[in-house]
């Protein structure tokens, strides 16, 4: 049989905090907020347990929402614009079996009685109207005390899975660095070496009157041993053009429109993807004007600032674009693969390097001598397309694992929901 439900406001005292939190003057009381942490003050409002609840959404204008109630007890002060629900009889009704029951219930008991369209609210009276149920005080504390032995065992299954990812996010990046290495594909001893390859190109930069050789690579410099018909070269050496986008006054503010040609910058690269923004985008006149900065398919997309690493190549769908500023675009000669040298970019080894080399004081930041230095391991043209292929098999086991252990997570919450909610039916 369920046990019996009474309203809030029949069982409750419910009272507005009294405290501006910008006018708080730091003390000796803990003064309860919106946040998770508390913050203080110099005289306190309250001095019981109580269950605190926002009155505004947590989420900003026109949206209902509350990102977290709170359990308090003691001498504490309390936010003008949160609410105190506390017991009138606590022989009746424990603030923790209150706090447990309205956690678990907020969003349908109090986010859904949020009124408002642009400055949305939650009603005092709206939660004086809160039906709970209402066990004897000894079922409330064996409920709070089953809830924390759940909570902890789904917190340790939680953690357990979060460790799980990370291995998994781990063995990504090994499989990259074992590639980039020759340790992913058996080797064709009969391929033609990728020294040979390495003459063919340069013969095709030499006619390029801006043509500058890059300095020798030294035998210190080499960060790893690969296979004997592979070779190290520059980046500088491989591609045809390495050129940022464009800078400083190239590209003004009044040149940003909604919803047309979209700019390439290191947020629009994603997961060796291009993601367009369709607010950071600009007109077919801007594009005009800033040709020699329009991406063809095949351009290698690198981010220059911030996290190092980020690449993508650009496909069919992202040809027209525009390289954003925060972005270099490379292009590269036909013989490199896009796709294993966007693995490469993305390696642990070139990861380290490029982070190693940036400069700037607030931001790592990018420039044409350190990408054109980067070194690159190149096999023969078959073993680059067998590590993509390889690759693109591993890394597909990896997303099932992630997707697999992500579900085990939401399973995980969901289970301590529903077996929570099935003990307050009594």
């Amino acid at each position: 049989m369920s046990w019996n439900k009474v309203k809030l406001g029949e069982i409750c005292r419910i009272e507005k905090g009294a405290t501006g939190i910008l006018k708080a003057i730091p003390g000796e009381y803990p003064m309860v907020v919106t946040g998770e942490e508390r913050k203080s003050h110099n005289e306190y409002q309250f001095d019981e347990e109580a269950v605190i609840i926002p009155l505004v959404s947590g989420t900003g204008h026109g949206h209902a929402s509350i990102k977290r109630i709170h359990f308090q007890s003691g001498k504490f002060a309390l936010g003008s614009i949160l609410c105190a629900v506390i017991p009138k009889d606590k022989k009746k009704l424990s603030a923790e079996y209150l706090y447990r029951f309205l956690d678990l219930n907020k969003e349908n008991e109090l986010v859904a009685r949020m009124k408002g369209m642009a400055n949305v609210t939650l009603p005092m009276k709206e939660i004086a109207q809160i039906e709970i149920p209402l066990p004897s005080l000894k079922e409330q504390f064996k409920f709070v005390e089953s809830y924390k032995a759940l909570e902890s065992n789904s917190e340790e299954l939680a953690s357990e899975l979060s460790h799980q990812l990370t291995i998994v996010k781990k063995l990504r990046q090994q499989l990259l660095q074992d590639a980039v290495q020759g340790k992913l594909v058996s080797q064709d001893k009969n391929a033609e070496p990728a020294s040979e390859l390495l003459k063919k190109i340069k013969v095709e930069k030499v006619k390029d009157k801006k043509y500058k050789e890059l300095p020798a690579i030294k035998s210190e410099e080499i960060p790893f041993e690969i296979p004997d018909n592979w070779t190290w070269c520059k980046l500088g050496d491989i591609a045809i053009d390495v050129s940022t986008g464009p800078f400083g006054t190239m590209l003004h503010k009044s040149d940003y429109v909604q919803n047309q040609i979209p700019l390439v910058n290191p947020m629009n690269i994603v997961n060796e993807k291009i993601v367009p923004s369709h607010k950071m985008t600009v007109d077919q006149t801007t594009i005009k004007r800033l040709k020699n900065y329009v991406l063809n398919a095949g351009d290698i997309v690198i981010s220059r600032r911030g996290e190092m690493g980020r690449c993508a190549a650009v496909t069919e769908n992202e040809k027209g674009w525009l390289c954003g500023t925060g972005s270099f675009f490379i292009r590269l000669y036909p013989s490199i693969n896009r796709e294993y040298f966007v693995k490469v970019i993305g390696s642990t080894y070139s990861k380290n390097y490029l982070l190693g080399s940036s400069v700037g004081s607030t931001m790592n930041n990018l420039n044409h001598k350190i990408l054109n230095s980067l070194l690159i391991p190149v096999p023969p043209i078959a073993v680059q397309q067998g590590i993509v292929s390889k690759l693109k098999e591993l890394v597909q086991i990896c997303d099932e694992l992630d997707a697999s252990i992500q579900a085990s997570k939401g399973q995980n919450e969901q289970l301590l929901q529903q077996v929570l909610r099935e003990a307050l039916k009594g």
